[in-house]
């Protein structure tokens, strides 16, 4: 039953500024984009080797397997703002553990020589790069609520082109941060002070959260009386002015039933499961098979986001008011198997076309297909669905990168092939958007 609630007034979703939320989801990439270009490296030189990297990457999406709905739904009834920035504490204090890693002595635990695992020594400082990843994966629903905010924010109208900028906002930080990274990591300190600058910029984020971000959800309700703990922490509960109260604990059976929600949260894992394969074997593929240096990663890192900003701001804008969202995700699917598949050739000429196609196929497919995700989550489960489907992109993200250190080990730059194949079957099953929308449009 639907009741009415006594409510003060906050901003209208609509009436807010898209850039505060740009710019905390630019800070946050920029903060991770300086230490990936040397985290493999780092790895290995810790005692680690490409399936310790990999499980690495999947510690951190283990826990934002768990972090991301209950966040998620915390954002229906919290408020966005709030969420956000506990997020983003839970990551600054991600990067302090990082740093203390760094600067601990490399004391051997166990040396491990697997005929599956390879040979890898387990450190202290390892451990606790896996401690450090792990609190930021369970405090790591910032995506997904950053999602549910600019969805919050913007109108059918503006929604392909909020995504687009909310991806080209991200890649810009992967076009400053891997460059950074080679100047910074060049210095004496080597990798301490990179590490330095990500703790600074997570801070920074904190601050733009706390001081410039406006809540986006309409109404917030007064109550200075609450008995629950979560409450006190989180201050005001934010609902929308009438709302089911039994909404705000909607289980992941409940939000599969809803109309056409299932078949996303499936092309979500499916898309994130072909990126994540890319992602774990790529660096490990250019610092074992092309022998490239950290300046020649973060170049590389450095012109895959300046491309992706390209796509996704001017180019998305131009297109998506020409061509349909459904569409886009289909061509940038086909587009990125190709560009795949171009990354198991080993020519230097070849790899920087690769990542052009990489850029275009995902520069139109992904904020395409978070617009549509966006447009049938609707305001009511919009937190929820959002936090659900980051989930199922961490349980992608988990296997793939579990998957892909382990198979490259076995079958080197052949596993570019996989995350192809994915994509096509992404993009053959992508033509069911067609009528996704129009049932939307109907609705």
């Amino acid at each position: 039953m639907l009741n009415p609630i006594t409510t003060t007034k906050a901003s209208s979703g609509s009436d807010l500024s898209v850039f505060p939320i740009l710019l905390v989801n630019f800070i946050g990439t920029l903060g991770f984009s300086v230490v990936l270009p040397f985290l493999v490296v780092l790895v290995l030189d810790l005692g680690g080797n490409e399936v310790i990297y990999g499980l690495l990457g999947a510690t951190y999406s283990f826990f934002q397997l768990i972090g991301a709905p209950i966040l998620g739904r915390w954002s229906d009834v919290f408020g966005r703002k709030k969420i956000l920035l506990l997020s983003q504490v839970g990551t600054f204090a991600a990067w302090i553990l990082f740093f203390v890693a760094l600067v601990i002595p490399q004391t051997k635990i166990m040396e491990f020589d697997s005929s599956r695992l390879g040979t890898f020594i387990m450190t202290i400082p390892l451990v606790l790069l896996f401690v450090a990843r792990a609190l930021d994966g369970i405090t790591g629903g910032n995506i997904s609520v950053a999602n549910a905010y600019l969805s919050d924010i913007s109108t059918d109208e503006t929604r392909k082109s909020n995504f687009g900028k909310m991806s080209a906002s991200a890649n810009l930080g992967f076009i400053i941060g891997p460059a950074l990274a080679g100047v910074l990591g060049a210095t004496i300190l080597g990798e301490l002070l990179p590490v330095l600058a990500t703790m600074g910029i997570s801070l920074i984020a904190i601050l733009v959260i706390q001081f410039v971000l406006k809540e986006s959800v309409p109404c917030a309700i007064e109550d200075q009386t609450q008995k629950e703990s979560l409450k006190k922490i989180l201050g005001q509960e934010q609902k929308d002015c009438f709302i089911d109260e039994g909404s705000k604990q909607i289980s992941f059976r409940e939000i599969l039933k809803l109309d056409r929600v299932g078949f996303m949260i499936g092309l979500y894992f499916l898309i994130f499961l072909s990126f994540n394969f890319f992602y774990v074997a790529f660096p490990i593929h250019a610092v074992q098979s092309l022998e490239w240096e950290l300046f020649e990663l973060g170049v590389f890192f450095s012109v895959m986001g300046g491309l992706m900003v390209l796509v996704q701001g001017p180019v998305l804008t131009w297109i998506g008011n020409r061509v349909s969202g459904s569409l886009l995700v289909i061509l940038g699917s086909f587009i990125l198997a190709g560009s795949f598949y171009l990354f198991s050739v080993s020519e230097g000429w070849v790899i920087y076309l690769a990542v052009t196609f990489f850029a275009v196929g995902n520069g139109i497919m992904w904020p395409s297909f978070l617009s549509i995700l966006s447009g049938i989550a609707g305001k009511k489960f919009q937190g929820a669905i959002q936090g659900y489907a980051g989930s199922s992109g961490s349980l992608a993200s988990i296997v793939g990168l579990i998957a892909g250190g382990f198979l490259y080990s076995l079958i080197g730059s052949l596993i570019f092939v996989i995350p192809s194949v994915v994509m096509i079957v992404i993009g053959f099953l992508s033509f069911q958007l067609f009528s996704v929308k129009n049932k939307e449009a109907n609705d």
